[in-house]
């Protein structure tokens, strides 16, 4: 899966989440989750949850915790994914 189809999965994904669906309009690898987002950290365990289901693969917590923008859940699924 290209990198430009795991964003717009994870963006697809965001927008059940995200207080202002809108935001994610300008949305880049560097819009951070939950600040630039205003996602709450208990949201961002079920958006993790989510991606494991759409993407088939598993997240330890370590890695969950290493997750703060859209390119860090990007690069991590492309890792999982190789």
């Amino acid at each position: 899966m290209s990198e430009e189809q795991i964003t717009k999965n994870i963006i697809e994904i965001l927008k059940s989440y995200v207080k202002d669906p809108a935001l994610l309009e300008k949305a880049t690898a560097e819009t951070h989750i939950l600040k630039d987002l205003k996602v709450n950290s208990a949201r961002l365990v079920d958006i993790i949850i989510k991606c494991e289901d759409v993407f088939g693969t598993s997240i330890d917590d370590d890695e969950a915790d290493r997750i703060a923008t859209i390119g860090d859940a990007v690069a991590l699924i492309r890792q999982k994914a190789a």
